[in-house]
């Protein structure tokens, strides 16, 4: 099945407003409630299992003269499963 894009947003925002934004996702996650993302008239609500898998990562990309860097953090599952086992320990220092 071909990738579907349920919702995408993308603004200039500052690090406040990140750390603000973040902060509901997480108090979602850790209530074990739905999350919800809404920008205008788009919007989706997600229930993620117990343990999904979590990714983070970082890029460099474009130019070698000016490029651009990027982190992105992503949870992933398949519909219907509760979770799946650990790859390695995540440590944010």
């Amino acid at each position: 099945m071909a990738e579907e894009v349920l919702f995408k947003t993308e603004s200039s925002r500052s690090r406040s407003e990140i750390a603000d934004y973040l902060r509901q996702v997480a108090d979602s996650l850790d209530g074990g409630g739905e999350i919800s993302l809404q920008a205008g008239s788009e919007s989706v609500s997600l229930n993620p299992p117990e343990r999904p898998t979590f990714e983070v990562k970082v890029e460099r990309e474009g130019p070698a003269d000016r490029p651009e860097k990027s982190i992105e953090f992503e949870l992933e599952w398949t519909e219907g499963e509760t979770g799946s086992e650990s790859g390695g320990e995540l440590q944010i220092e």
